[in-house]
């Protein structure tokens, strides 16, 4: 690359939330900022986790410097640990955030990883790249935006940020730093756009706190649940605080909470009494009024504590009728019905539930329209693309840039394998690397395209019918009666005549076939084609059809 261009390569976080990656690359160098997972959807069955397509990092590894994490979300570290298996480098993050990949990477011991803290207001330099870390809040302590200066000019990468008077760490956004940086020229700004949709400001993270502190003191007598994101340590902090000042032990549940409480307390993000902490086996023996338990699954998880115990399968805890349980989160898009699935159930048990829409018990760590624009206002960038949203993200924030004064040719929307080249008086699309999902099952790494993932559809619309035949291929003669068993295809009332019927097609097909010395795997696929055009007439379903036969 020469020029002075610069490339920006988009491999996740544009078009969609999560498994946010970009790739910036110059002069045959590359840094990397984030590596996120995402949780898939219902349409990936048996899928754990969604990470970005590395394959041009891969191709291009011998160029590759650095990865620079914004913050210790999912969504910004959950793929480290593979983007490490496949490339060595050096990692860059706050202390909380290394120990939190740090947290990861036990699962892949074999991976090594070299983590190195930095600081706000620390600059690094690696190559042509001078980085510099600015402080910025969100739902998560040790939060960061990037200040890129390269021969092509500066690029400020805002990561994921709020602006919030009233932090609980007392350190708000950098705002002063931001000018100052705006003021000496930026070409181009990568602005997050998650709750560009909302006009005014974010609520402060301790109004949060007041409200939760008015609900616990006036439950003094009922036993408290409270359910919100184990990552949001200045959401626990507020409520071990107001724990303590009411005079109730806490007790973890869930092993994210755990974890992160425990990594927390040792950075000193964290501070607690551990007197004030008791084992969940202990809560039973309590009165309810010294108790409060904080807990996973705000958003319904499937496997989370909460649902759990919502679902009465939890070992060591039971709701019960004076139970007061806090849903101290708003539900992502996508989880509202598994969110308000766990309320019903927590009801029918007889807890009371407090959540978002009957109560100030959740802010987001995400700037609405009036802290983008101050942003913009602070950085003043020649060029602009927005990041961190869906395609109604992007587009409504680059409506309110060009509200600002932006021009619209100063402005491009990314997307998924997007490569941009930037100089001192153009960005422009150059092309399109290879990118998009790979999708992680248990140890195993596919993509969308996978024998598996179809197979697994297959199973859960239509289910699967097995058939087992053993052949005398002396005497061209089928032994015994075909052997049928079936899942998910028929109803039990139907079962013993569909499988009474499915035999008599299979014995008949067979009967026209001469069987002797004959190929098994022509017989396999005649039976598959013949059994699943049978069950196709009765049902109107293709299951999936497994044939074994045995020569005898």
């Amino acid at each position: 690359m020469n020029n002075n261009k610069l490339k920006i390569t988009f491999l996740g976080g544009v078009g969609e939330i999560g498994k946010n990656m970009t790739a910036l690359e110059y002069n045959n160098e590359i840094i990397i900022i984030d590596a996120g997972l995402t949780f898939p959807d219902d349409d990936l069955p048996g899928i754990d986790i969604v990470i970005p397509d590395m394959t041009y990092l891969i191709e291009n590894k011998d160029k590759i410097k650095a990865l620079l994490l914004t913050h210790g979300h999912e969504d910004h570290i959950g793929a480290v640990p593979f983007l490490l298996e496949q490339i060595q480098m050096p990692v860059y993050g706050t202390r909380l955030t290394l120990a939190l990949v740090e947290n990861k990477m036990k699962e892949h011991p074999k991976v090594k990883f070299k983590g190195i803290a930095v600081k706000p207001r620390n600059v690094l330099k690696i190559g042509n790249f001078v980085i510099e870390f600015i402080k910025v809040s969100h739902s998560i302590a040790g939060s960061l935006a990037l200040s890129i200066t390269t021969p092509a000019g500066t690029i400020v990468h805002t990561g994921d940020f709020k602006i919030d008077y009233e932090p609980i760490d007392g350190e708000i956004t950098d705002l002063s730093r931001l000018g100052e940086i705006g003021r000496k020229g930026v070409q181009l700004l990568l602005c997050e756009s998650t709750n560009v949709c909302r006009k005014g400001y974010s609520m402060s993270e301790k109004s949060v706190g007041r409200t939760l502190e008015e609900i616990i003191k006036n439950h003094v007598n009922n036993r408290i649940i409270v359910a919100t994101f184990a990552s949001n340590i200045h959401r626990m902090q507020q409520i071990l605080s107001i724990a303590e000042k009411y005079n109730r032990k806490v007790a973890f549940t869930g092993r994210s909470m755990v974890n992160v409480s425990e990594v927390a307390l040792k950075l000193g993000e964290l501070k607690f009494n551990r007197d004030n902490i008791v084992d969940l086996e202990k809560v039973d023996k309590m009165d309810d009024k010294e108790i409060l338990i904080m807990t996973t699954g705000s958003q319904g998880e499937p496997m989370s504590a909460l649902t759990r115990m919502a679902a009465g399968e939890f070992k060591n805890l039971k709701i019960r009728q004076n139970d007061l349980v806090i849903l101290s989160a708003s539900p992502i898009p996508g989880n509202e019905k598994n969110v308000y699935n766990v309320i019903n159930a927590l009801y029918k048990l007889g807890a009371d539930v407090i959540y978002d829409e009957l109560a100030d018990v959740h802010t987001s760590g995400h700037a609405c329209q009036e802290e983008l624009k101050l942003m913009h206002s602070l950085v003043k960038p020649k060029f602009f693309m927005p990041v961190h949203g869906e395609y109604r993200h992007l587009k409504t924030h680059k409506e309110l840039a060009m509200a600002l004064g932006m021009d619209a040719r100063n402005i491009l929307l990314p997307s998924i394998g997007m490569q941009v080249e930037l100089s001192a008086n153009a960005m422009k699309e150059v092309k399109f690397v290879k990118a998009g999902q790979r999708l992680v099952d248990g140890m195993g790494i596919g993509d969308m395209d996978s024998n598996v993932l179809r197979e697994r559809k297959q199973l859960s619309e239509d289910g699967i019918c097995v058939v087992c035949v053993n052949i005398n291929n002396v005497a061209g003669e089928v032994v015994g009666e075909p052997f049928i068993i079936t899942r998910g295809v028929v109803y039990a009332d139907e079962q013993e005549s569909f499988v009474q019927d499915a035999k008599a097609c299979i014995v008949a097909s067979l009967k026209e076939a001469d069987l002797r010395g004959v190929d098994p795997t022509m017989i396999r696929a005649s039976l598959r084609r013949n059994v699943s055009n049978f069950i196709f007439r009765r049902t109107k379903r293709r299951p999936m059809i497994l044939t074994i036969v045995t020569l005898g």
